[in-house]
């Protein structure tokens, strides 16, 4: 591909070619019309006559003395994912200059250690099903009940434990501490759009889940997406047989993660500390309820207009077409 400011095209370097090559117009007369030097057309001309393609030619070097060996290169990521050294750390052991090993990694794209899982040291493999409904994720994030007048993140912790105590049918010993108990937010999400599909519960039990699961495959039905497979991570609610007969039932296919790799669930994951900070700890609730009614308005939000970079910075809507309600 020729540069912005190329006057010539690579068709029209060939035309000017082939008149004086073939037609045998004189130079000067062809880079009059063509608005370019003398010896810029003599130059197509000689490459036309030797059967030389009309494209750029690449400006790298046939030759490069100085070139790292391969054998640094390979030893440099090894290193890299075994030890999430930086440059300064790795030149030493390496025998090169740091700016040299900042060029390898980067050419790797591993340069940051974020491309790198922590648990087993390799380079992270992002993924995306190509249509919407080939994959959901599904898992359930916990968080504390809010005591009625807010809770200790936004009013304190002395306050926030008087409010505790005051909660109705709470015992109102003040030696006691009572439990406020855990709301569980189920969630599905659509691995290639991002969108996503959440409720609020008391509990985590299989029955609870896979509930929300049939009400979350009535929902993506209704906006023309139809659930293939469910990923899932291997808590019990997931290894039932409930959940197991309901995936039968409505033909979708189950898969699990690997043990202890809550990284192959990361769309979830991520979702989940995303409406931590969007939802759940964003204002001062005065109250459990209040917080669980503003759910379904921040999940439109979410879901219709909050840019996502995963989306090229559009909503997750944006990727399905035809949905009642998508432009609102």
């Amino acid at each position: 591909m020729s540069h912005a400011n190329a006057a010539l095209t690579p068709r029209h370097r060939l035309k000017v070619a082939q008149l004086v090559i073939d037609q045998g117009w004189p130079i000067s007369e062809v880079a009059a019309r063509f608005q370019v030097s003398w010896p810029t057309v003599k130059r197509r001309a000689d490459r036309y006559r030797a059967g030389e393609p009309m494209y750029d030619r690449s400006s790298r070097p046939h030759h490069i003395p100085n070139k790292t060996a391969p054998k640094v290169i390979k030893r440099c990521v090894s290193l890299r994912l075994r030890l999430r050294e930086g440059p300064a750390q790795l030149a030493p052991r390496l025998g090169i200059a740091p700016s040299t090993v900042h060029r390898i990694l980067a050419s790797c794209h591993l340069n940051r250690l974020a491309h790198v899982d922590r648990a087993t040291g390799e380079p992270v493999r992002r993924y995306e099903h190509d249509h919407p409904g080939s994959l959901v994720h599904v898992d359930v994030k916990k968080i504390g009940n809010i005591p009625d007048g807010g809770g200790w993140r936004f009013v304190g912790r002395r306050q926030g434990d008087k409010n505790r105590a005051a909660t109705p049918d709470k015992p109102k010993n003040k030696h006691y501490n009572p439990k406020m108990g855990h709301a569980f937010i189920h969630s599905v999400i659509d691995d290639h759009s991002r969108v996503v599909y959440s409720e609020v519960h008391d509990d985590e039990t299989a029955l609870t889940s896979t509930v929300v699961l049939v009400r979350a495959v009535g929902w993506f039905n209704e906006r023309g997406v139809v659930v293939e497979r469910v990923l899932s991570d291997n808590g019990g609610a997931y290894r039932s047989r409930v959940w197991h007969q309901a995936c039968d039932q409505l033909g979708i296919t189950v898969k699990k993660t690997r043990p202890y790799r809550p990284q192959t669930n990361g769309k979830v994951e991520r979702f989940h500390r995303t409406l931590a900070d969007g939802w759940a700890y964003a204002r001062c609730y005065t109250s459990e309820q209040e917080r669980r009614d503003a759910l379904e308005g921040w999940l439109h939000y979410y879901n219709q207009h909050r840019p996502h970079t995963a989306c090229g910075n559009e909503p997750p809507f944006s990727r399905l077409t035809n949905v009642p309600g998508q432009y609102s």
